[in-house]
């Protein structure tokens, strides 16, 4: 059987304004990609323009496992997405923290990934900010693609609590509804993933573990 192949693509936003840091939050990438090596994966990292992928300041801690820090190589030098085969790959992830909205949201090479994703039936997964990624793609037809789909994201009230919701160049959840997407929205904080077909959301960093869990168990190992 041929090795599975995952796809994670992270923000190259190192700054939200002049004063606020931002980036990738990095449990939403560290323990999806040790989850997807444990199982024995092959693991592609990828940004929009490439190189460094930027590190959400505020999602380091002194708690944080130490095997995290293995990974942070990966997000110093990710591969160009545009660049890439994506018939290469069986799985399309992206991770969250705030960077994804100011450009993975609005990223061509973003856009057509999800929307070759989906035409060939293949996994899109996005947690936290990450499902930002879905907001521009569309299906054969000319319509959302989360139209009608049940997903989750970082919600309105969870941007509220960490006092960011200022900051956004939109509301990623009031954007989803918007879109036609079937938007659910858990109490704060819970761990939260949403699976429709091959499309899985998860709703924060504490559903960073549930999301990688629930990928690999639809693909089957």
């Amino acid at each position: 059987m041929n090795k599975k192949r995952i796809l994670m693509v992270t923000t190259n936003t190192p700054k939200i304004n002049d004063e606020i840091e931002t980036g990738v939050y990095f449990e939403e990438f560290a323990l999806p990609y040790l989850t997807f090596s444990a199982t024995g994966y092959e693991i592609t990292v990828a940004s929009p323009k490439g190189g460094i992928s930027p590190v959400d300041p505020d999602s380091y801690s002194c708690s944080n496992p130490m095997e995290w820090d293995s990974t942070k190589k990966y997000l110093d030098n990710t591969k160009q997405l545009s660049e890439l085969n994506l018939d290469d790959y069986d799985v399309l992830f992206f991770p969250g923290g705030h960077g994804p909205m100011f450009d993975i949201a609005k990223d061509e090479s973003v856009k057509l990934a999800v929307e070759h994703f989906y035409k060939k039936g293949k996994i899109v997964a996005a947690v936290c900010h990450g499902p930002a990624a879905l907001v521009q793609a569309v299906t054969s037809d000319g319509e959302p693609v989360v139209k009608n789909r049940t997903v989750t994201s970082f919600t309105d009230k969870e941007e509220h609590i960490v006092k960011k919701d200022e900051f956004m160049p939109f509301s990623l959840q009031k954007k989803l509804e918007e879109l036609g997407a079937i938007f659910v929205a858990e109490k704060p904080w819970s761990e939260h993933v949403e699976i429709d077909g091959n499309l899985i959301t998860g709703q924060n960093q504490n559903s960073a573990l549930k999301i990688a869990e629930a990928v690999i168990e639809k693909l089957g190992f």
